[in-house]
């Protein structure tokens, strides 16, 4: 595996992994108390670093497939040196 896809797929576990305790924390009513309430933002903090991470690479993959637009100046390059006869 590359190093891409492993830092994907880790990023996306660190993602499930902080929402499950955030949600966990909610779910037991530990998130009423302080300590609890830090932990709730502190698990969703991690999750949006994350997720952030992820969307940029997911951007920069795509941005990666697109082929290079030709200017017009590089067109008209190429079929004057075409029609141009050589000589020597």
């Amino acid at each position: 595996m590359s190093d891409r896809g492993f830092l994907f797929v880790f990023s996306v576990l660190i993602i499930l992994a902080s929402l499950a305790g955030a949600a966990y924390l909610v779910a037991t009513g530990q998130a009423g108390t302080v300590d609890g309430l830090f932990l709730v933002v502190t698990a969703l903090l991690i999750a949006l670093c994350f997720l952030i991470y992820v969307a940029y690479m997911i951007g920069r993959a795509m941005e990666a497939r697109k082929p290079a637009p030709q200017t017009a100046k590089a067109g008209a390059a190429t079929s004057a040196a075409k029609a141009a006869p050589v000589q020597s």
